[in-house]
């Protein structure tokens, strides 16, 4: 309703100046730089209650409580003691520090406040000092002035909160029942959000929701896809609903560059970076953990960025996102982050550490969860100029205690690879030579479930060959890689079980392939070897289980690749990376090219996720075993759709034929109405009648050239 009073206000202000609407293109119009001319944008409006305590303009300033209380003689030596400690963390504005005094006693009141330069500098010395102990007796307590505003509008009598009438909320999970089992992915292509149905039964997508400058950054689905989160200036909110998209939480975190959901969906992680007043300092770094149904801000974390930039493959301003990971399965009971020499492992009832303290590791590299158990995996190098080997350890959650390690000599690097199902972990290590001028690489293959948590080794035919990539089989026991030398290099398939041998055994390798990015089904069986960017987007589906190559396709400069998560499908895409060929291509499964859309200034493509099904390992066996009868009754929809699309494409040629008859006749027409001025230009023959005309071949004499020669006539011969 209040859409139509605003486009009635529109249309009567246009009529007011004599603009005529049906001639303007509104979304192309663009406001300058820093101006809403009075209109107020979605998230505009967000968080104004959360900012109120920037609006009154102390937020440089804190309070410190629990300071000496001293006379007058020893003022100038606490100051500088305070001073000292504060101006560590930033520049303390000129008399921007005050320690107020009692007139009577002449003595310090035991508190004090810090100006600062900027709001950063201010909340990082409250972070920083809170608790400090400046000797047994005094421990600060450190406030924002701003906090003390909050703390006076709080009533003095408590008053009990109005209790709401429980009104149902939409089910969130109403895509799910789709009749024909489609699935959801969303587009962004230029200033435009798309949500649409996967119909490949039509060859096309369906429309579902669709939204200008729905996000200023990005969108991301959540791991079971209840929600779609997108990114603003105030903030991140996620979206759902059945019919359509409506917002369903906002989390107040201004300048947000990347967001993160725990497994289960219960919490939302929000991560900012903000410039220093001074250029030597390192960015401003500050997460926040949000409980995703309430928006309740549970934890958050602040510091520099050198204080979050440990181990990972750097993510924004050098620091490694995601910074916490989280334990495997839905309950997101356990999440970690990585320091220098420790690991710290926080539990989500209180979100505090675990025993109230980190786990020592000297040197750690990296680490990562099983997807299923609270079983972390972490890597340590070599120390000591190798004295001290690497090694790679195995530890259970809650008790700290090391389940398995191995140690590793001679190591340059380590990657490590986590099945789906927590059952194999893998070890892909670099080791140098025994000259140190080059390295080898090997994989040591660890059994999760077995007794003792049994290790292989797996070494290449050629262990000179450079591993280019790596994928273990969804919800299975075979992995793939990509070894050897580029433009060509080979792909082995191994698998951890063969019959009645539980020993990881080679299954086949592919040799002399371009590829060097693979992608599993998440139902296993089939995998594609994709070659992106300069292998220009090469596609091969092939068939595990069979050992054969179902298709080979090209997408040319192929960014992107994402299997449905059904299974049913593949999505391929080039992205604005590339200025040309912008848009995405749906493949089936054996590698049959079903439908393109091409989109300018494509930048992401994303199917939506499932949750896991309710149906038994039992069940799903019974369903695969009788796969016949279940699927006759989308067979014969099949079949309905397949006529269907005969006869529309039988209609389309039909009005093709249509068309073009019609074009004949009318110039047969044209050419009847001018044959009159054609007699008259050929000077009265008519030139429809040519071919009653006898031709006559004629032979004409020319002359070409005409040469006089003298002959010299010798004596005699007259």
């Amino acid at each position: 309703m209040a859409d139509v009073m605003i486009m009635k206000e529109i249309e009567d202000t246009s009529l007011r100046l004599g603009v005529d609407l049906s001639t303007l293109d509104l979304d192309a119009i663009r406001l300058p730089p820093g101006e809403d001319c009075g209109i107020v944008s979605d998230d505009e409006e967000v968080y104004q209650e959360e900012n109120l305590e920037f609006e009154s303009g102390f937020g440089n300033i804190i309070v410190v409580d629990n300071l000496p209380v001293v006379p007058r003689e020893k003022f100038e030596k606490l100051e500088g003691v305070v001073r000292k400690i504060y101006s560590q963390i930033g520049v303390i504005k000129e008399d921007g520090l005050w320690m107020p005094v009692d007139p009577e006693t002449e003595k310090t009141l035991g508190y004090c406040f810090i100006e600062y330069n900027t709001p950063q500098e201010a909340e990082l010395a409250k972070e920083k000092t809170h608790g400090y102990k400046l000797d047994r007796a005094h421990i600060f307590a450190v406030s924002m002035f701003d906090d003390f505003d909050r703390f006076m509008k709080v009533p003095n009598e408590w008053a009990p909160p109005e209790t709401k009438p429980y009104a149902p909320g939409e089910n969130l999970q109403h895509w799910l029942t789709d009749a024909k089992a489609r699935d959801q992915f969303v587009i962004r292509a230029g200033s435009d959000t798309e949500v649409l149905w996967n119909d490949a039964r039509h060859l096309k997508p369906d429309p579902v929701y669709k939204r200008a400058f729905w996000t200023e950054s990005f969108v991301q689905w959540s791991p079971l896809g209840t929600y779609l989160a997108t990114v603003h200036r105030q903030g991140a909110a996620v979206w759902g609903g059945a019919g359509s998209f409506n917002r369903l939480m906002r989390y107040a975190h201004p300048q947000v560059k990347l967001i993160d959901f725990s497994p289960g969906e219960k919490y939302l992680v929000t991560y900012s970076s903000h410039e220093p007043s001074n250029p030597r300092d390192a960015n401003r770094v500050v997460i926040n953990l949000f409980d995703v149904r309430t928006g309740k801000v549970m934890r958050d974390f602040k510091g520099s960025a050198d204080d979050f930039a440990v181990g990972g493959a750097g993510g924004v301003t050098g620091v490694s996102w995601p910074v916490f990971k989280w334990s495997g399965g839905r309950d997101d009971k356990y999440f970690a982050r990585m320091g220098k020499n420790i690991l710290s492992v926080y539990e989500t009832e209180t979100f505090s550490l675990v025993d109230k303290k980190s786990l020592k590791v000297e040197n750690i590299m990296d680490f990562c969860w099983s997807p299923t158990d609270p079983i972390i995996a972490l890597f340590v190098p070599e120390m000591g100029g190798g004295n001290q080997p690497a090694r790679v350890s195995l530890i259970q959650i809650p008790s700290k205690e090391e389940l398995r390690q191995k140690n590793l000599f001679s190591v340059s690097d380590c990657k490590m690879y986590w099945q789906s199902n927590g059952d194999y972990l893998a070890v892909n290590v670099e080791r140098y030579t025994k000259t140190k001028k080059s390295t080898y690489t090997g994989f040591e293959l660890f059994r999760i479930k077995e007794r003792d948590i049994p290790i292989e080794v797996l070494e290449l035919e050629n262990k000179n060959d450079k591993i280019i990539a790596f994928a273990w089989e969804p919800k299975g026991h075979r992995f793939a890689v990509i070894h050897g030398d580029n433009p060509k290099p080979d792909v082995s398939i191994y698998s951890m079980r063969t019959g009645q041998n539980s020993r990881v055994s080679k299954l086949t390798t592919l040799k002399g392939k371009q590829a060097n990015a693979l992608f599993w089904s998440p139902a296993g069986r089939y995998i594609v070897l994709a070659g992106l960017k300069g292998f220009n987007g090469q596609l091969e589906f092939y068939n595990v289980d069979e050992l054969e190559t179902m298709a080979t396709a090209e997408h040319f400069m192929a960014t992107d690749i994402e299997w449905d998560p059904t299974g049913r499908y593949v999505a391929t895409a080039v992205t604005s990376v590339h200025e040309m060929e912008n848009g995405f291509n749906i493949w089936s499964f054996n590698g049959k090219h079903l439908y393109r859309i091409l989109k300018d200034h494509f930048f992401q493509f994303l199917w939506r996720p499932r949750p896991p099904s309710f149906l038994t390992p039992e069940k799903e066996e019974e369903i695969a075993k009788n796969l016949k009868k279940y699927s006759k009754k989308y067979e014969a929809e099949d079949q309905d759709v397949s006529l269907l699309l005969s006869e529309q494409e039988r209609e389309k040629r039909r009005m093709l034929k249509e068309e073009w008859d019609k074009w004949v006749n009318e110039w047969k027409r044209i050419h009847e109405e001018e044959s009159l001025q054609r007699q008259k230009l050929r000077d009265g023959e008519a030139s429809d009648e040519e071919e009653e005309y006898e031709a006559k071949d004629i032979e004409v004499e020319e002359v070409i050239d005409l040469t006089e020669e003298v002959l010299h006539l010798e004596y005699g011969q007259e």
